[in-house]
């Protein structure tokens, strides 16, 4: 969601600034500010509306300096698009901050602060927080006493962002739920919302806990838990450099990640299989315990995560003969959930931080599961520090908004749980060797599927001016299919939907026209006559239909129907290949529609709020 950029030094730290917002362009965003303290103890502010692109003109007509600072870009959650809304926001001239998340109880303060005389400028719930806090200080506490005194007030998931123009030597900021990564330098020291915001100036994070209280300065940081005792943190050396968040010769982050899947899932691949069979340890030491006790798996995931475990249902039912249930996390958090004996629960998550799927881990753990596992793309994030077990998806940074890579590493990763799962479960060494032969196919696979680029900038024509598109597949494919509509939807604003083709004839088949194209993933696996099927009553109806199918399916172009022929796959992997064509052909058409690609109107990359 939102970002956010901090930095105390002996430089002019606004060029930092901006460029750690520029970075987490990716998270989506609406507005963007910046306020730093002069040293002439005035706190300078500026703010727009838009791109941070708005807000470094802006800079160049009423230019900013000095040697402590913040940044935001805000994703709005309270109050309009305005610059009124937009942070950092100030208080008596001497307290600005900056915030992710939502203040839940942020009215009944607001009205007792009005009642003491404080003008609210915005309509936006951090408001209160700069406020507040600056009352704290005029009874006389220091920074570190007034932060502290305002979160033991505040309910919600959030993480604040706090400097006082007359204390400019120090940033105090808090955590709650909402991620913050502290940048380690020589003489300077930063504080973000993501590490890629800090990659052109450290690589050294500490990674802030749960209800972190912090204070950041030239020399040093101090971190206070939440019992009020003085902690610290383990410290981090990340492998992703700043280069690795650039577009390079790319148009977008997205087509370059979308390029980058066959070394992606190469990396996933890599240290987890040896001598043709898959390594349990790459979990975690409890792994052979855990796995050896499993009977029914939960997923728990959202979004693009959740179509990824809905695909790992049919693998861990279909290999590992275990019953798997697959929950959309928002959901799950708010009904009465039955957990059957040693029932493993799993996440799965880009960020590791996406707000409600973090949520229903720490529910779960009260839940009465055996363990808990996360799948994810972030090493020092909280699903990963909280899990019983991991399973890192190597995907590298992913910047545009729209998962691509991310996507396809997870299902990787939950292909290498279910073998693991399998071998407790009778699994014989030669299946195990069959089933990972394949896996060891699967980025040379996506490679060719790849290739097929140029013939989907083609086809993107005829989806370009349609306002409506379905998508069908069936058994594993149905979640590929529901995957492929998000991400046409996604960047290209066209209305898609998925449904399992089978359920075509109980009421979708009324939308069938000859405006409507269909998608169809059709792999040669055991429901391909059935597939057919429904094409057929598709056909009968005048839609046009636009088939992904593997070359030995026999399926061949003919009116009202254009084959697009697929390198051929093992139905084990046809989920990954298969997903790689829906992509280019939603950023295809996205393009030819002129949308913001990567970073598309009203979303973000990672939704740290409820």
């Amino acid at each position: 969601m939102c970002g956010i950029v901090g930095a105390v030094a002996e430089r002019d730290i606004v060029p930092t600034l901006v460029e750690g917002l520029r970075r987490l362009e990716y998270r989506g965003y609406d507005s963007a500010g910046v306020a730093v303290v002069g040293d002439d103890k005035v706190i300078g502010l500026c703010r727009t509306v838009g791109k941070v692109s708005e807000l470094d003109k802006k800079l160049e007509q009423q230019p900013l300096h000095g040697r402590l600072g913040v940044a935001h870009t805000r994703w709005a959650t309270h109050g309009g698009v305005t610059e009124a809304n937009a942070h950092p926001h100030l208080s008596g001239g001497r307290v600005a901050v900056i915030h992710n998340g939502i203040i839940e109880n942020f009215q009944p303060i607001k009205e007792e602060l009005q009642a003491i005389g404080y003008d609210f400028q915005s309509e936006t719930d951090t408001e209160v927080a700069a406020h507040l806090i600056h009352s704290y200080l005029t009874q006389g506490l220091d920074l570190v006493e007034a932060v502290g005194q305002a979160v033991e007030r505040f309910e919600g998931a959030y993480a604040l962002l706090v400097v006082d123009a007359e204390d400019p030597d120090r940033i105090v900021v808090s955590r709650v739920a909402s991620p913050l990564v502290i940048g380690l330098g020589d003489g300077e020291n930063f504080v973000a919302s993501g590490v890629p915001a800090l990659l052109p100036v450290t690589q050294r994070f500490i990674y802030l806990e749960q209800g972190d209280l912090a204070e950041i300065r030239r020399d040093g940081v101090r971190i206070v838990n939440t019992e009020g005792k003085e902690v610290s943190r383990e410290v981090h050396e990340t492998e992703w450099d700043s280069e690795s968040a650039e577009k390079a010769p790319y148009s977008h982050f997205m087509l370059k990640e979308i390029f980058e899947q066959p070394s992606a899932l190469a990396d996933t691949l890599y240290g987890r299989v040896a001598n043709q069979r898959v390594r349990p340890e790459s979990l975690g030491p409890r792994a052979s315990e855990l796995l050896d006790k499993v009977e029914h798996i939960h997923i728990v995931a959202c979004g693009t995560s959740y179509h990824a475990g809905c695909v790992g249902k049919y693998w861990i039912e279909s290999i590992a003969h275990v019953p798997c249930q697959v929950e959309i996390a928002s959901e799950y958090r708010y009904r009465h959930v039955l957990v059957p004996p040693n029932t493993l629960f799993v996440t799965l998550s880009q960020s590791g931080e996406t707000a409600d799927t973090l949520e229903a881990l720490r529910m779960a753990k009260e839940g009465g599961y055996i363990g808990s596992l996360t799948i994810c793309n972030s090493a020092h994030s909280s699903m990963v520090r909280e899990s019983d077990l991991v399973m890192m998806t190597q995907a590298g940074p992913e910047i545009g908004v729209a998962s691509t890579k991310a996507f396809t590493t997870q299902l990787l990763s939950v292909l290498l749980v279910t073998l693991m799962m399998a071998r407790h479960r009778g699994l014989s060494k030669e299946q195990e060797k069959e089933f990972v032969s394949n896996l060891t196919h699967a980025a040379a696979a996506s490679d060719l599927a790849l290739q097929m680029s140029d013939q989907l900038q083609e086809l993107a024509e005829d989806f370009a001016e349609k306002q409506h598109t379905l998508f069908l597949g069936r058994g594993p494919m149905w979640p590929i299919a529901m995957e492929g509509a998000l991400k046409l939807k996604e960047i290209s604003y066209i209305h898609a939907e998925a449904y399992a083709a089978g359920e075509l004839k109980h009421g979708p088949l009324a939308l069938i026209d000859e405006d409507m194209p269909v998608v169809v993933v059709a792999p040669n696996n055991e429901l391909l006559d059935k597939l057919k099927s429904n094409m057929q009553v598709v056909r009968a109806r005048g839609g046009q239909l636009y088939v992904f199918a593997d070359k030995e399916t026999g399926i061949k172009s003919e009116p009202g129907m254009k084959v697009i022929a697929m390198p051929h796959a093992d139905r084990l992997i046809a989920p990954i290949v298969y997903t790689i064509p829906l992509q280019l052909l939603a950023y295809h058409v996205a393009v030819l529609r002129g949308t913001d690609i990567d970073q598309p109107r009203n979303l973000a990359k990672s939704v740290t709020v409820e």
